[in-house]
C-alpha cells in the first residue's frame, strides 16, 4: 500500500461525521479526502466485488448492533438506529435499494444528534452500518462508533480497556474474505478514527 494510501488517511478526526461528507466546517473527518478504490466496486471503477461489498455491510451491522442496546436503553421508543441495521441487513439480501438504506443511515444519524456519550455513539454506529450500502468505506465508521460506544459506556477508568475488548470482538466477527482488507483499513485510518482500532 505505501505512501500513496497513507497520505490519503492524514488528516484529524472530527465528530460527527454525517454520510460521506469528507468536510464539515472546515474539519475533515474519518472518511478519506480521496477514497480507496478497494472500497469502490467494481462497476464504478474500483475493486471490491459485490460479494465483499455485502459482508462489509454485514460486518458492519454486527459491529453496530452489538452496542445497540446502549441507544435502545437510553432511547427504548425510538426504532430508527435498530431499523438502519435492519436495513443494511435486507440491503444485502436485496430486499430494498441502495436509497432506502441511505435514507435509514439518515435516520439513525438523526436518533443520534439529541443525545451524548454512549447513546449517541451507539445510534450513529447504525448509521455507519446502513450507509456501507452507500458508501463501502462507512464500514470503519459502524466499528469505530461502535468502539466509542463501548468506552463511553465503561465505569470511570475503563473506556480504555473497554474500547480495546470491544475492538477485539469485532475483529474476531471479521469474515475470512474481508479481514485483511479491513485490518489494513483501519491501521490506516486509525489516526483519523480517534485511535479506536490500537487493540
Amino acid at each position: 500500500m505505501g505512501t500513496a494510501l497513507s497520505n490519503l488517511y492524514s488528516q484529524p478526526a472530527a465528530e460527527p461525521w454525517p454520510l460521506g461528507r469528507c468536510k464539515q466546517k472546515g474539519t475533515a473527518v474519518i472518511l478519506p479526502k480521496d477514497r480507496d478504490p478497494r472500497f469502490i466496486t467494481i462497476r464504478r471503477g474500483g475493486t471490491l466485488t459485490d460479494s465483499d461489498h455485502q459482508l462489509l455491510a454485514l460486518w458492519a451491522a454486527t459491529c453496530a448492533e452489538h452496542v445497540l442496546h446502549l441507544f435502545e436503553s437510553a432511547q427504548p421508543s425510538d426504532p430508527r438506529p435498530r431499523q438502519a441495521i435492519a436495513q443494511a441487513r435486507a440491503w444485502v439480501r436485496g430486499e430494498i435499494t441502495m436509497s432506502q438504506a441511505r435514507e435509514a443511515a439518515g435516520a439513525a444519524n438523526a436518533a443520534a444528534r439529541e443525545l451524548t456519550g454512549a447513546a449517541r455513539h451507539a445510534a450513529y454506529a447504525a448509521g455507519q452500518a446502513a450507509a456501507v450500502a452507500h458508501v463501502a468505506a462507512h464500514e470503519l465508521g459502524a466499528a469505530a462508533y461502535a468502539i466509542k460506544a463501548a468506552r463511553a459506556a465503561a465505569p470511570e477508568g475503563e473506556g480504555e480497556s473497554s474500547g480495546r475488548l470491544e475492538c477485539r470482538w469485532q475483529r474476531e466477527q471479521l469474515p475470512d474474505a474481508i479481514r485483511e482488507l479491513v485490518l489494513d483499513d483501519q491501521r490506516l485510518r486509525n489516526d483519523i478514527c480517534w485511535s479506536v482500532f490500537d487493540c
